[in-house]
């Protein structure tokens, strides 16, 4: 899988490294003392990217990657990030360049001609936007930006891979690659052309998205990752704009693609996808009965061993409603027995349902250890996992069941389900433990409402 970077911090504003470079010392000049400086010079240095980024955006390699990918939610940094690694590179400035390692020959690709021009040359963040000394001019007849250097930055489009047959280059800047329309062509073919220099190198920049080339990318070893949130860059955007997004989709399947840089895909085989779920997720009524599943872990303690507890009730309507996800994992079977009655009490429920194949009566005896009074129903699996939880499934697909709430982990087990009886390689716990509430539920039938006193 490509390397995860976490990226070091930058050094402090007030640093002798040869990353801060002065004014003078990219005119080949000898630098001026920083107590003497102009206050211009002193709001150029000031400006410098050293000054402002964050760790993430400003990470000291240890070697530096040829391919770099960096992930990330809305208005995280990656375009600003994109448009200050190819300065560093047309300049030679570390730590993305080698000290005075200037690359000439720059492609810039975008999903369209058009946001690379409205978005990474001209935007908020573009390349024109941040420059601090010489300002790069933009030929739109011969579709470059040019660099008083000499170093020139052709602009390509996704929707033309035959476009990056013949140019060559020493760095590319690839911006939103899961957006792009030929995506694995236009990137197959801009490999040919990275040629030119010692070490050609690339940064690749997106809002994530399931697509071959992403998971391409992410499944190579060599290919350096480093992963944004949208609210990393929360000082740099409008309290309004984070107040609103959280409240609209937080724990979403869009908000944690589009806010917390999160690839979510769905497996082939899976018998829920997250399309499914989201629609699943509606507005709750008067609550009837209402019952405390639990999925004992196979034996032991360890980390690794979960049990699964979630709660479901039946509404008026026949609906089951999923109210609650409280698996737990790596602890003693006292201490989930607790949660599992602490549940049962705060939602006044009605019954216990727990799954006695692994742990037999000694499952029902150690939830009676916490409370003697809680009635519990032994449920015993006779079919496998996948068949119990077909018509489940087909529930969701008829509108039968609804999400109370949010449930991202739960949710995630879900979409991850497959015929062969796993979850990411690991015993469904959560998902036994739904499929045991919600069959319990619609096997009694009881939808009469009442309304409840929670604890």
């Amino acid at each position: 899988m490509g390397k995860e970077m976490s990226g070091s911090a930058p050094l402090s504003n007030g640093s002798t490294s040869e990353s801060s470079i002065s004014p003078e010392e990219q005119k080949g000049e000898q630098p001026t003392n920083l107590a003497n400086l102009s206050e211009d010079e002193a709001r150029l240095i000031a400006r410098e990217w050293i000054a402002i980024a964050r760790p993430q955006q400003y990470p000291l390699f240890d070697d530096k990657p040829d391919t770099w990918l960096v992930i990330g939610g809305r208005g995280s940094g990656k375009t600003r990030l994109g448009a200050e690694w190819v300065n560093a590179m047309v300049r030679g400035y570390p730590p993305f360049a080698e000290l005075g390692d200037r690359h000439g020959q720059i492609a810039l690709v975008g999903e369209t001609l058009g946001d690379v021009r409205e978005v990474m040359i001209d935007g908020p963040s573009g390349l024109v936007t941040i420059a601090r000394h010489d300002r790069p001019r933009f030929e739109a007849t011969r579709r470059r930006l040019v660099w008083d250097n000499g170093a020139v930055a052709q602009i390509f489009s996704s929707e033309d891979p035959e476009s990056l047959r013949g140019p060559q280059f020493a760095a590319a800047w690839c911006d939103e690659v899961a957006k792009w329309k030929n995506a694995e062509s236009v990137f197959d073919m801009l490999q040919f052309g990275l040629r030119l220099g010692k070490r050609p190198r690339q940064i690749l920049t997106t809002t994530p998205k399931p697509t071959p080339l992403m998971k391409r990318l992410l499944a190579d070893a060599t290919v350096a990752v480093t992963r944004m949130k949208t609210s990393d860059n929360a000082d740099n955007l409008a309290p309004s704009f984070m107040a609103t997004v959280n409240r609209l989709y937080g724990g979403t399947r869009l908000g944690r693609q589009e806010l917390e840089g999160e690839l979510i895909d769905d497996r082939q085989d899976a018998l829920w996808t997250r399309v499914l779920l989201e629609s699943a997720r509606r507005p709750v009524g008067e609550i009837g009965r209402i019952v405390v599943a639990v999925d004992p872990p196979a034996g032991g303690q360890g980390k690794g061993n979960r049990c699964g507890i979630v709660a479901a009730g039946l509404d008026a309507g026949g609906h089951a409603v999923v109210l609650a996800d409280a698996t737990v994992s790596g602890v003693a079977p006292h201490q989930w027995a607790a949660v599992v009655v602490r549940l049962y009490g705060k939602l006044n429920a009605d019954c216990i349902v727990a799954e006695v194949n692994q742990g037999g009566a000694m499952v029902e005896s150690v939830l009676r250890a916490v409370d003697a009074s809680v009635p519990v129903k032994a449920v015993r699996a006779k079919r496998g996992k996948w068949l119990r939880a077909e018509p489940i499934a087909a529930l969701y697909a008829q509108g039968r069941v609804i999400h109370a709430t949010r449930f991202p982990e739960l949710e995630d087990e879900m979409c991850d389900f497959g015929a062969d009886g796993l979850a990411d390689g690991r015993s469904p716990d959560r998902v036994d433990a739904l499929v045991w509430a919600i069959s319990e539920l619609m096997a009694a039938g009881d939808a009469q409402p009442r309304i409840r006193q929670m604890r």
